[in-house]
């Protein structure tokens, strides 16, 4: 089955429990279609660069998945529905890497940036 990575941002007036819940409907979502979710991660509430829907912050969610075509257009027919979720973002990959994504990641393991001019 193809390999995906989702992010998406729910509002930020829900409580961490209640965008931690939505990560497990969004999975069990996809487990009733034939998919499997390989791994999760809630990054917490994160500053947007621009407003949406009149919101400034939002609670960043990550998704690791292997599921068919139609359990993804499931689920993200079922996110553009939700009302807690403002924007949703999904990339076919060849293959998951190990490990935390970078943005778990702590600022001295991520190593290879250029050190900054002054």
């Amino acid at each position: 089955m193809p390999l995906y990575e989702h992010v998406f941002i729910s509002r930020q007036d829900l409580s961490n429990t209640q965008a931690e819940s939505l990560v497990e409907h969004f999975s069990t979502v996809l487990t009733d279609n034939g998919g499997s979710v390989v791994e999760s991660e809630y990054w917490g509430v994160k500053t947007m660069a621009y407003k949406i829907n009149k919101n400034r912050k939002g609670h960043y969610a990550f998704l690791k998945t292997d599921a068919p075509a139609t359990a993804i257009q499931e689920m993200e027919r079922l996110m553009r529905l939700h009302d807690d979720v403002m924007r949703v973002l999904t990339i076919k990959v060849d293959e998951h890497p190990e490990g935390p994504s970078v943005q778990m990641q702590k600022r001295d393991e991520r190593g290879d940036r250029r050190e900054r001019r002054s």
